[in-house]
């Protein structure tokens, strides 16, 4: 299955462009733009298909093969597997463990048809709104940015040509090869190539002005699901894959976002830290932290966290 891997490149001058390379993952839904993507949405069509027509043929051969060994009394209904009640007898032969086979297949090409099927409405969602997962959230945190300082500016998508059929001829193509070489694409009038970076940039600046320092006043384990710190911090932890923190009394931690019972942030790491740990963050309980009222970064309301219930 494919997604893109998105590498942010450094070029001379401090200009960035955002390379999209496809690799193999399980997250399909971020796969857009890539030259095989043509192929990948033909796929997620033909096997449901595939699997439609197998699911067919078994429904059949299961409905002839006991049509002939069905044997109704009069409170019970029987089948014989042992053989078929008609002359001749059939050249495959169908007993139990044929039937078991069957239906264990009919199972997992139904299970297929609607894995794959739900995949392609997916694709097609991404394609025909020329977005992927990853740049649906930076251009939802765009228009949070702006609403939170009130600015005049708008954000418009770069990619999104503004109708659903020039985004459709993006990636179907005669040729079979989407448009674009994979470090340039087509872009919507009023926008240019580094409009994605820019605003991007932007975010991860507004992320340091409005994260909040925290001192740790009591010691936490790293465990999705902690007992000892509340009931209802047990009950509302993230469902999320972001891993989660250990903590101790005296450690730093910067916040940048959180929930009601729970925060997430970076470790302030001292110089005596294990060599080559740069960066330790994730999820941790508000109530094992307080805020650092000496800090100058502390001004920010708590409000000032998104909160993402």
């Amino acid at each position: 299955m494919q997604c893109l891997l998105v590498l942010d490149l450094s070029l001379w001058g401090g200009n960035r462009k955002i390379l999209r390379i496809p690799c193999i993952s399980s997250i399909v839904k971020s796969a857009k733009h890539t030259r095989h993507h043509v192929l990948i949405t033909a796929e997620s069509v033909t096997a449901p298909l595939g699997c439609i027509h197998a699911a067919f043929i078994f429904v059949m051969t299961m409905y002839t093969q006991l049509y002939n060994r069905l044997s109704f009394g009069w409170n019970t209904v029987r089948i014989d597997m042992s053989a078929a009640r008609r002359d001749p007898v059939p050249i495959v032969p169908f007993g139990l463990a044929a039937f078991a086979a069957t239906l264990f297949a009919l199972g997992l090409a139904l299970g297929t048809t609607i894995a794959v099927g739900m995949l392609f409405f997916i694709q097609m969602k991404i394609i025909l709104r020329n977005k992927t997962s990853i740049e649906s959230w930076i251009e939802e945190k765009a228009k949070d940015r702006i609403h939170y300082y009130q600015l005049d500016d708008v954000f418009v998508f770069p990619y999104d040509m503004g109708s659903r059929w020039r985004n459709f001829k993006q990636v179907f193509t005669w040729s079979g090869a989407p448009e674009g070489d994979g470090l340039e694409w087509p872009i919507r009038e009023g926008c240019h190539q580094y409009s994605l970076t820019i605003e991007q940039l932007k975010q991860k600046a507004d992320k340091r002005v409005r994260s909040v320092r925290y001192k740790v006043i009591e010691d936490y384990s790293g465990s999705c699901c902690p007992l000892n710190k509340g009931i209802k911090t047990f009950f509302t932890s993230p469902c999320t894959e972001e891993p989660r923190i250990q903590l101790q009394k005296g450690e730093f931690i910067l916040a940048t976002r959180g929930l009601r019972y729970w925060l997430y942030g970076d470790k302030i790491l001292d110089d005596s830290f294990i060599e080559g740990v740069s960066r330790i963050r994730g999820w941790f309980p508000r109530n094992c932290v307080e805020k650092c009222p000496c800090d100058a970064e502390t001004d920010q309301a708590p409000e000032g966290e998104k909160k993402n219930r």
